[in-house]
């Protein structure tokens, strides 16, 4: 039999967790519940939400910590789990203590600094790791520490001027001037004066006068420099302190979030995102949760006219959902508003899958937009055992059946098929439960899941998701279209393009029968280069009238070879005169790389 621990705890803590979040299905803190997470590090990049963690081992008596982690949303409550592109073994010269970081972008590239100890001298040092892609996979970027003075906690920020600073430390708080490879500095570490003034008071403790304990997380917002920090051990609460400058001097400014929520230590996190700004914390909220088995939460806020940040406190509610979720794309089985029961594990065919399923898991997906109405569901599974079924439930776990798949055995837990049901009811936006059931033991594994239906017929793309091979696609222009089953974003194939000779020549779709004119279109794709780091866009060429007018459907977009990167994008397309044709291309400003591309919409 598989076994697990978080999940076996969550089955048997529900009834607890219903009446500690009241109600249970709106609940959506902590947004991580499938392993204990920590020290939150969020990034804003290309439309989405990047979370950074740190990995608390089940059944820990101490900060035992040997990975980071990755997740990612485009709406802040639904989260998918991209694993562990980095861990201790990235690093040849560190031995223990994967303890907080942060991953900044710059120049095409994702920079992640983590503190580790160092092999050779037993104290802790700040390693940097660097991919072209935010969920890796990260590489050791020097082969050993940029910084190892002994202290912790690595915070990363560039000026307007381009000027970039890591700053870190507990018991004191330190700066480097970072240079342009992200990678070296000028200078020496300066450490900060921990005035009262600029870090609070206090009290009990003559060698910490001030507040300031660890955990920093320096930006800057409307020309003020902020710096958060956890403060005060123990219990932690969070603080902050404000300057005119990067590097002080500072003011302290108050306390954000007080002392609570079950784990002696908390760590900040700070963004804003669509419109919003967003505290990222940890507490030990799970079952089993405490000190040194935390989970990762964010809440909403709202900065005060003054530039202050007000108090916030611990909810099991959340942030609010920013969007909605579109269940006619492909979407993967370990995107999650929240769980009971299952893990997540990497699949055979690439990025993550949902395991480790009992009788009566489940996983909730938040405002799903089925629109008229979804007609079949599918799904990309795998068993090792007998399999089971797939309950659609709306609401609730035990909300209206929606529709019933019923997952066969495959043979091995990577041994995966797609299977396909009818289903009703699905109409308007909501709140999606998979339910899982069958008999003793592990069930069977999901890897992603698509509904298809009336409001999906919309969607102007034909084999949007490739699985077709090429059917319904071309060239436009010049190149060499193929179908592709060794890099893909979501099922099985994806499609590839080679000997492209100009920038406008790309994988493409005749849509003419399929638009409307006037209509404002929705459009996602998933792109991945061959090599290089072009920026790509997905472009829809109209001729009406006798003329030909070209419409950005998706704004211009840095891709890489590392990992997929989304496109998408809202624009209105309209024409006078009859329509002759209308084709959506993707292209790239290089315009003899290859690419792939897969999973695409146009609605």
């Amino acid at each position: 039999m598989r076994s697990k621990l978080i999940g076996s705890l969550m089955t048997v803590a529900m009834l607890c967790l219903a009446a500690l979040f009241a109600p249970a299905a709106h609940a959506d803190n902590p947004i991580v519940q499938t392993i204990y997470t920590a020290d939150p590090a969020p990034l804003v990049y290309n439309g989405r939400v990047y979370l950074y963690t740190g990995h608390d081992e089940d059944n820990s008596t101490y900060f035992t910590m040997k990975e980071w982690r990755v997740y990612s949303s485009a709406d802040m409550v639904n989260w998918t789990d991209h694993g562990s592109p980095l861990s201790l073994a990235s690093f040849s010269w560190a031995s223990a203590n994967a303890w907080a970081g942060q991953t900044i972008y710059r120049n095409g590239k994702f920079y992640w600094y983590v503190p580790m100890t160092v092999r050779a001298t037993g104290q802790m040092g700040i390693g940097v790791a660097v991919s072209t892609s935010p969920t890796g996979p990260f590489t050791d970027a020097i082969g050993h520490p940029l910084v190892s003075n002994g202290q912790i906690d690595p915070t990363v920020f560039v000026d307007d001027d381009g000027q970039a600073y890591l700053y870190w430390g507990n018991p004191d708080l330190w700066y480097v001037r970072l240079n342009a490879d992200m990678t070296s500095y000028s200078g020496s570490p300066t450490k900060i004066p921990l005035t009262t003034a600029g870090f609070g008071t206090r009290t009990g403790d003559a060698n910490r006068p001030t507040l300031f304990e660890e955990g920093p997380w320096v930006y800057k917002r409307n020309g003020l420099y902020y710096i958060v920090f956890a403060a005060k051990c123990c219990s932690e609460f969070i603080a902050y302190s404000t300057a005119p400058g990067p590097t002080g001097p500072w003011t302290y400014r108050g306390t954000i979030m007080p002392t609570q929520g079950s784990s002696f230590t908390n760590h900040p996190g700070v963004i804003d995102f669509n419109g919003g700004s967003y505290f990222f914390y940890h507490n030990g909220a799970l079952p089993g949760g405490g000190g040194y088995t935390r989970s990762v939460a964010v809440e909403k806020f709202s900065y005060n006219s003054d530039g202050s940040i007000p108090t916030i406190t611990m909810t099991t509610a959340g942030a609010p959902q920013n969007g909605t979720l579109d269940p006619y794309v492909r979407q993967e089985a370990e995107t999650i508003a929240w769980s009971s029961g299952v893990e997540t594990e990497p699949a055979s065919e690439g990025g993550m899958n949902v395991g480790y399923i009992d009788n009566g898991d489940y996983i909730k997906v938040k405002g799903v937009a089925f629109g008229a109405g979804a007609t079949s569901f599918s799904a990309r599974v795998a068993s090792a055992a007998s399999g089971g079924k797939i309950e659609l439930r709306l609401g609730g776990t035990s909300g209206t059946v929606a529709g019933t798949c019923t997952v066969p055995g495959t043979g091995g837990w990577q041994t995966w098929t797609t299977i396909t049901c009818p289903v009703s009811g699905a109409t308007g936006t909501q709140d999606l439960y998979l339910r899982f059931t069958g008999g003793s033991g592990s069930l069977f594994n999901v890897n992603w899941w698509q509904f298809s239906g009336a409001a999906g017929s919309s969607d102007a793309i034909t084999n949007g998701n490739t699985e077709n091979g090429t059917t319904g696609w071309r060239v436009f222009g010049s190149g060499t279209l193929s179908s592709n089953t060794s890099v893909v974003h979501g099922g099985s194939r994806s499609l590839a393009i080679t000997g492209r000779t100009a920038s406008w020549n790309g994988i493409a779709q005749d849509v003419t029968s399929r638009l409307t004119n006037g209509k404002t279109y929705t459009t996602n794709a998933w792109i991945r280069t061959q090599s290089g780091t072009p920026a790509a866009r997905a472009t829809l060429a109209v001729a009406a009238g006798g003329s030909t007018s070209y419409v950005s459907l998706t704004p211009a977009t840095t891709v890489n070879s590392g990992g997929w990167t989304l496109l998408s994008g809202t624009a209105a397309v309209s024409w006078s005169g009859s329509l002759s044709s209308a084709t959506l291309y993707v292209e790239t400003d290089s315009g003899t790389d290859g690419y792939y591309l897969d999973d695409v919409s146009l609605r």
